[in-house]
């Protein structure tokens, strides 16, 4: 203990030892010590020295440092002292009195030190292990040595952080600490951590710190917050910035919407605390990540969508509205809502309507435009105009006309104040500021818009009392000859490039004056200072549109005697060189970096940065336009023309083309449908055809069974069986004519069908993609008809064979009267009784004929229209043919009761005779029978 008393302070009666000796022995002390508390009480000592001996204890005790934080993790005190001994070492702290020099040296010093500790990544390991320990004197100090080590060596220590297990999430769960000291410091370690590495940015995103940094915006205050609300959105920043994937997360996510309450101010916006200006600063560049014009446009149009539907437009634009909005947050609201609306439609639209509380209520883009060409506004806010009205009319034509029509006679309101009148009072002001600003924002009006090129044209401006009203296009380049500045002359000269740019009509106009051609060339051939060099380039480039877009239509001025005036006047070399001056100045490749116009000064503000892709897109052609000859150039325009032609007729094929393919397909449409209506009607056939083989063969049955019954019905009931076949004749005979009428309609059907059929053919026979296809429908076709006319001449015949039968009928009939009236024998009333039998068979069989062909007709004909209701109809004639066998046998039935009644009747009558005594003849009485049914059938016929 008396060392420790001597290191410290103790007073000791020999000479004080020196600050290197002293640090050495501590360290011999770290490593030999037995004892705990012995190497706590040096490693306490060395924190304390190793401040003011930086160098000493960095060289001598790091590596006594390092393994007291891996042999001595059961003591968080001197884990704390070793940590807080690192940190001092590695740490570069500014301090106030520091000069330039010593700071430097002190940054190098750090360096070196954390490249020493980082050589074993097992060092970094280390401490992301501690910073899970609870303790606060071990989390704090590891906390802040980790940030120190990423501020010295952030690529080297970041590769190590990520490849080391759970090394991320460890650092992430530092934000769910409850002491507020270990969560701030936190945020400045992420902020460190994240920097330029998109990987750990991805991972930071993805462990829910989106959910967690806005929590902590909400719950320290949002923008009235303090130093933690910043550090958050810095945080924030680092993992949006330049990173499609985080910023995806943040939209799905729903976050856009969380952002909205922090631009909520109220009615009192005076006394705005410097704190509050930067965070409000920090949460409008957080939505400009967003929506920033470098993302992919898809991704910046659906946060540009959301941000409308959230209602974040509406809150940005009610502070670019407000009163007592401190200078800077009003210029980054502006350029903020310009990224927000810049080519979207809808938040267009929505910002066009935005109105000024004023009296009365004017336009928001109005009074923007009255700012951009106040001289006495802030240069950076003029700037923010311009590039809000840019924005405005990026991609909006319907915007661009309305800027246009308030130039136009007819919509002029003289008691209001409209954009145009603004941009033409910027365009012709003293201000060379306002002249460029306000030619720029003309320009942007005509942007890739022809019709609006040749309204403007239309305008009339009423230079003085007295003189007759010039063009604005006339106007421009009189100010242009007029030897103006060289910011007003280059903001005329875009506006005229770009005006007359792809405008025939426009570079007519422009050449009818006979002053600006001679004017150009001698602006062109002059040899003028450096500041003149780039007003030489736009002129060049003026007349070299004038050449390309040149119709022809001026006589002077044609595309041929434009050349010819360069080659006497300027020389072609020196054209193209002195257009080369454009791209090849200094302020053109800053312009062309992004749409935004940012300069350090006034005087700089040269370049538009649409103006630049113009630049980028003529230079070329108009360099060949002007080296091409009168020959090539009638050349080009033949093969023009003759490109032309061919693209017409290109297009004629194709439009044949498309056509024909309609046709094919509907074709094939067809041809589709046919083959499934012929599948249907094949199937059909064929059950008609398996049910009327059925029919027939039921028929056969019932004939036979008829035949054997009839042969046992007796005279009297042979006599009701003709009265009752005379009706049914009749009644067949006028089937016979309805089935006559039906054939013939059925001939009439047909032959609609076979027209159909051919018609079918001849459009098939057309179409070359579907040959076969339609060949074999065709053919299935052809052979579904020839069944159809088989079936047809099956009925045909089978009528005539009934007709035959009803002929035969009748003649039977005939026959049996007069044979009963003329013989009363025995032989004779046999052949009766068999030729009725078998008329009453041949009726039964023509009536089940006459149905059988009706059915088959019916069948034939809803075959051909529709097929799907053969088969109910088929079934409903089964069930009529199964009634009428029903009714016959019942008929039969009751024939035969008859009959051996009629039998009883005559044994009775026989028996009477025997008893009375007379002597009766089985054959004579049965003469006698015959006799009396033929006596009552007479009699019959004759009433």
């Amino acid at each position: 203990m008396n060392f420790f008393r001597e290191v410290m302070g103790g007073q000791a009666a020999g000479p004080q030892p020196s600050g290197a000796e002293t640090i050495r022995k501590l360290c011999d002390r770290v490593a030999s010590s037995t004892l705990l508390e012995d190497r706590r009480d040096a490693v306490r000592a060395l924190k304390s020295l190793s401040k003011k001996y930086r160098v000493e204890v960095g060289t001598q005790a790091m590596h006594h440092l390092i393994n007291i934080l891996q042999t001595d993790r059961s003591d968080s005190e001197i884990l704390g002292y070793a940590l807080d001994t690192l940190y001092n070492i590695l740490c570069n702290d500014e301090e106030e009195e520091q000069d330039e020099t010593a700071q430097k040296q002190s940054d190098d010093l750090g360096a070196q030190f954390t490249d020493q500790f980082v050589q074993d990544p097992e060092h970094v390991t280390l401490l992301l292990s501690l910073l899970e320990e609870f303790d606060f004197h071990v989390r704090w100090p590891g906390v802040k040595l980790l940030t120190t080590l990423l501020k010295n060596q952030g690529v080297q220590v970041q590769g190590i952080i990520l490849v080391s297990p759970m090394g991320v999430s460890r650092l992430m769960d530092l934000l769910a600490d409850s002491r507020e000291v270990i969560r701030n410091d936190g945020l400045l370690l992420l902020q460190q951590l994240t920097k330029s590495n998109a990987a750990i940015q991805k991972i930071v995103a993805f462990e829910n710190a989106f959910e967690r940094l806005l929590d902590i915006i909400t719950e320290e205050g949002s923008s009235d917050g303090g130093i933690v609300v910043e550090d958050c959105l810095l945080l924030l920043l680092n993992l949006l910035k330049n990173n499609s994937s985080n910023q995806n997360f943040f939209k799905e996510g729903s976050y856009i919407q969380r952002m909205k309450p922090w631009f909520e101010i109220g009615d009192d916006n005076s006394g705005w605390s410097a704190q509050k200006v930067t965070n409000l600063h920090l949460m409008l560049q957080l939505v400009r990540v967003m929506v920033s014009p470098v993302n992919s446009p898809g991704a910046t149009a659906s946060c540009q969508k959301s941000m409308y539907q959230c209602g974040l437009l509406q809150q940005l634009c009610t502070i670019l509205m407000a009163t007592g909005v401190p200078a800077d947050i009003l210029t980054e609201t502006i350029n903020t809502v310009s990224e927000v609306i810049r080519g979207s439609q809808v938040n267009q639209d929505y910002f066009a309507s935005v109105n000024a509380p004023s009296n009365p209520p004017r336009p928001a883009i109005v009074v923007l435009l009255m700012s951009m060409v106040n001289e006495r506004q802030p240069f950076v806010l003029r700037c923010a105009v311009l590039y809000c009205f840019q924005c405005f009319l990026y991609k909006n034509q319907k915007g661009q006309g309305e800027i246009v029509a308030t130039l136009l006679p007819s919509t002029i309101d003289a008691n209001s104040i409209s954009a145009g009148q603004l941009l033409c009072g910027g365009l012709f002001s003293v201000d060379s500021l306002s002249n460029w600003c306000a030619a720029v924002a003309l320009a942007h009006s005509l942007q890739d818009n022809l019709t609006q090129k040749e309204q403007l044209l239309r305008v009339q401006l009423a230079t003085s009392l007295g003189k007759p009203p010039v063009s604005l296009l006339q106007q421009c380049t009189n100010i242009l000859s007029q030897g103006s500045k060289v910011q007003t002359r280059v903001g005329l000269l875009m506006l005229l490039c770009t005006w007359i740019n792809n405008c025939p009509i426009a570079v007519t106009h422009f050449l009818h004056n006979q002053e600006n051609v001679p004017f150009l060339t001698a602006q062109i051939s002059e040899n003028l200072g450096e500041d003149e060099r780039l007003v030489q380039g736009l002129c060049a480039l003026l007349l070299g549109i004038c050449i390309y877009y040149n119709d022809n239509s001026l006589e002077n001025n044609t595309k041929e005697k434009l050349k010819q005036l360069i080659e006497k006047r300027i020389g072609k070399e020196n054209f193209v060189e002195k257009l080369g001056f454009i791209t090849k100045h200094e302020l053109y490749s800053r312009a062309a970096q992004k749409p935004q116009p940012v300069f350090p000064s006034p005087e700089q503000m040269l370049f538009d940065h649409e103006f630049t892709k113009l630049v980028k897109e003529l230079e070329g052609v108009i360099t060949k336009a002007v080296h091409k000859s009168n020959e090539e150039e009638k050349k080009e325009e033949e093969v023009k023309k003759t490109l032309e032609q061919h693209d017409n007729i290109v297009t004629q094929y194709k439009e044949l083309i498309r056509e024909q393919d309609a046709q094919i397909q509907e074709l094939k449409e067809q041809v589709v449908s046919t083959s499934s209506q012929n599948e249907q009607m094949q199937t059909t056939v064929t059950q008609q055809l398996s049910q009327i083989q059925q029919h027939k063969d039921q028929y056969n049955i019932l004939k036979l069974k008829l035949g054997k019954e009839s042969q046992l019905n007796s005279q009297g009931e042979g006599s009701q069986v003709n009265g009752l076949q005379t009706e049914e004749l009749t009644q067949l005979r006028e089937e016979v004519e309805e089935l006559r009428k039906q054939h013939s309609l059925l001939q009439t059907q047909l032959g609609d069908k076979d027209t159909l059929i051919t018609s079918l053919k001849s459009e098939t026979a057309e179409s070359s993609a579907g040959g076969s296809d339609n060949t074999e429908l065709l053919m299935e076709l052809e052979g579904l008809r020839s069944r159809v006319q088989s079936q047809l001449a099956e009925i045909n015949q089978m009528k005539t064979e009934r007709q035959e039968l009803l002929r035969r009928a009748e003649a039977g009939s005939s026959d049996a009267v007069s044979s009963i009236d003329g013989s009363i024998d025995g032989a004779k009333m046999a052949e009766v009784e068999s030729r009725l039998a078998a008329q009453t068979t041949e009726t039964e069989r023509l009536k089940e004929e006459a149905k059988s062909l009706s059915a088959s007709r019916a069948e034939l004909d809803q075959q051909l229209a529709s097929a799907t209701s053969t088969v109910a109809i088929l079934q409903t004639e089964k069930a009529k043919l199964q009634t009428e066998v029903q009714d016959s046998k019942k008929e039969q039935d009751d024939l035969l009761m008859l009959l051996a009644d009629q039998d009883q009747k005559i044994h009775s009558l026989k028996q009477k005779l025997k008893d009375l005594g007379e002597t009766v003849d089985d054959e004579d009485d049965l003469d006698g029978r015959d006799q009396t049914d033929d006596d009552y059938e007479e009699d019959e016929d004759e009433d």
